[in-house]
């Protein structure tokens, strides 16, 4: 059983998305989490890896258009402030559950 491969994922709200995940676990993110989260080239410099747009900067209450699969390993979300470039792999997902405790750094 592979933990980070998504057995549902709900878009029920266009604020929010849900994934049940194929060990029981479930994660909910809003829109306006996953636009912080944001991993692709616009937002997370790709030669350092620091992030470049500030996830503070996101409106709470931000939605998303659409909601598309990325083959069988991500999905890609159109937000409506109009980013639409990044993918989201399930693993980067499932490993930043916003749920989650965090280990200290």
């Amino acid at each position: 059983m592979d933990e980070f491969q998504p057995v549902v994922i709900t878009r029920s709200d266009p604020a929010r998305i849900d994934i049940e995940w194929a060990d029981g676990h479930r994660t909910g993110y809003t829109t306006a989490e996953l636009r912080g989260l944001c991993p692709c080239a616009q937002c997370v410099d790709e030669v350092t890896g620091r992030r470049v747009h500030d996830p503070a900067s996101v409106p709470a209450g931000l939605t998303h258009r659409d909601v598309q699969l990325v083959g069988n390993y991500a999905i890609a979300l159109v937000f409506a402030d109009g980013h639409s470039t990044g993918i989201f792999p399930f693993r980067f997902l499932r490993r930043n559950d916003p749920a989650a405790p965090r280990a200290a750094e």
